[in-house]
């Protein structure tokens, strides 16, 4: 039987009443699988880029209330963090794992990124109907791209362009129940292609060829 990568425990954490106890599962259950995928997809993004990429596992550190709802290991050129560039994502909802590249709104650059893409929106007709977009890091919730290529993507580039808050999301989500029957071997080829389709979306974004 192949060993599978994501198991329905690994979900159910964001079920778990309380932060501590959240917390606490959320660094048994999951933390040592981005751990794990930070150190393979860090080698990825460098090799296929040709600068060091470094992994950033969500720690949480600022919450003293609320429970985190979500969880993941982050990808950037930058070893102290991720946050003001585009970067890619690999983590967790209670609903869905998300494989995903992000601009949010904390990018100094994010007006650049939003004209660069905005003038090559045809890039998003060369990566899979299925793939979702959103203009939210926080809110689970996306939009199929077949069904955003009509306004909704303009819109989002748009607001990531003029809105403080503006961000901009793109990539695939995976139901937790197609997730868990995934064999160890097949998440990680599916991981790898999905990144390897949005390359040319961030090579435009940072302006390299």
């Amino acid at each position: 039987m192949s060993k599978k990568f994501w198991e329905e425990k690994d979900f159910n954490v964001f079920q778990i009443d309380g932060l501590e106890n959240r917390m606490e599962a959320l660094s048994s259950n999951i933390r040592p699988k981005f751990e794990e995928l930070g150190k393979k997809y860090s080698l990825f993004f460098s090799g296929v880029l040709g600068d060091e990429y470094f992994a950033h596992v969500a720690k949480h550190a600022r919450r003293s209330v609320n429970p985190p709802k979500d969880s993941w290991v982050a990808f950037s050129p930058y070893k102290r963090g991720y946050k003001a560039l585009p970067h890619f994502q690999i983590g967790l909802w209670g609903s869905h794992l998300f494989l995903i590249l992000a601009v949010i709104y904390e990018a100094p650059d994010k007006v650049v990124i939003a004209e660069r893409l905005l003038k090559k929106k045809s890039l998003f007709n060369r990566i899979p109907s299925d793939f979702i977009v959103s203009g939210d890091h926080m809110k689970q919730e996306a939009i199929l791209l077949k069904n955003a290529k009509k306004t909704d993507l303009e819109q989002l580039l748009t607001r990531l362009r003029d809105v403080k808050k503006g961000e901009f999301l793109v990539g695939r989500h995976i139901a937790k129940e197609e997730a868990v029957k995934l064999s160890e071997e097949e998440f990680l080829l599916l991981a790898e292609e999905t990144f390897e389709q949005l390359l040319p979306i961030y090579r435009t974004m940072i302006n390299i060829k």
